[in-house]
């Protein structure tokens, strides 16, 4: 009894639509268009154009703002990443804000090579609100 050779296969390109279905696209597709904003979900779109301030917050590639919260040893901790520009500019502007809300001093943590702020306690709506405000 011989061995058989290699197994003996034909290729076939008519079923490959479904596999292109089960690949990840190569990029996030930018959201649709809603009827009213906010959504059930909370998101709403950046305004038309930047705002004309010395500092930029990008938002995230899924199309949110980079508001994170977080615990760290009991501690309540709000991050915003994605800051260009002037990151110690957008740190006076937001602990202005915060003072105007009743806020006492916030404690804060710049990294200007990461392009992030952090602030001590949870300021995640505030914060968001002011983003919106600003037209991040």
């Amino acid at each position: 009894q011989t061995s058989p050779g290699p197994p003996r296969y034909e290729e076939s390109t008519a079923e490959f639509g479904f596999v292109e279905r089960l690949l990840p696209p190569s990029r996030i597709p930018d959201p649709p268009p809603h009827p009213k904003y906010p959504t059930p979900s909370g998101w709403s779109p950046p305004a038309g154009s930047p705002p004309d301030l010395p500092y930029f917050v990008r938002r995230s590639r899924l199309h949110n703002l980079p508001v994170y919260l977080g615990l760290r040893q009991g501690r309540r901790l709000t991050a915003l990443r994605h800051i260009h520009g002037d990151i110690w500019a957008l740190e006076r502007d937001l602990r202005a804000f915060l003072g105007s809300l009743g806020v006492p001093e916030v404690q804060a943590q710049v990294n200007e090579v990461t392009g992030t702020l952090r602030l001590k306690g949870h300021w995640g709506p505030e914060v968001r609100q002011w983003l919106l405000q600003k037209g991040f």
